[in-house]
């Protein structure tokens, strides 16, 4: 690991437990073993972190989860979407980096006006964007029953979305979280999928 990214991964860290303003350069520094200074030689401060990791957590999301401009393969049975949705959700849940990420979001969006923007993307806009597009392209191949997509979307995700914020609060329901998120796509499929 390049020293760069020991700064983004110790920041990441701090950030997720301390907050951006409970977290100096200097204890960024003092975790990846460099002073203060020689951060600077890498980043222009706390600031340039911040968007550092941001552009870093948004590249890895894009590519590991989708979005609405990538939404992978397309789904062609209910067992194939819940697979793929269930890798999906797996990812955003489990991932140290985007874990660590949206704990931090969560905790900053009040704060900065560009991470209430990501947060909003990432947790509600966008995951409802990528699957009404999702739906869309299975209702045009006959796989979903026709219906207004967006709110399919909404029924679809937000229950996922409130799992995986108990997850973050309380890491010990994360199995049970798992399993209600893949019962409630069950039921979703069974009331709006066609059969196999």
């Amino acid at each position: 690991m390049s020293t760069k990214e020991k700064i983004l991964d110790a920041a990441l860290t701090l950030f997720a437990e301390n907050g951006y303003d409970g977290t100096s350069v200097e204890q960024i520094a003092s975790i990846v073993g460099i002073k203060a200074p020689s951060l600077y030689k890498h980043y222009k401060g706390k600031e340039d972190i911040l968007n550092a990791l941001i552009d870093s957590a948004e590249t890895r999301y894009e590519e590991m989860f989708g979005s609405e401009h990538n939404i992978g393969k397309l789904s062609r049975s209910r067992e194939e979407f819940i697979k793929v949705t269930m890798e999906r959700i797996s990812f955003t849940m489990r991932d140290p980096i985007i874990r660590k990420t949206r704990m931090f979001l969560v905790q900053e969006q009040f704060r900065n006006g560009r991470i209430s923007e990501v947060t909003t993307r990432h947790q509600l806009d966008g995951i409802q964007k990528m699957f009404a597009k999702i739906i869309k392209e299975m209702m045009d191949e006959g796989i979903v029953k026709n219906d207004d997509p967006e709110l399919l979307a909404v029924e679809l995700t937000a229950p996922a979305v409130l799992q995986i914020a108990r997850s973050d609060r309380q890491p010990q329901c994360e199995e049970e979280c798992m399993k209600y998120i893949e019962k409630h796509l069950r039921h979703f499929c069974k009331v709006y999928m066609r059969e196999d």
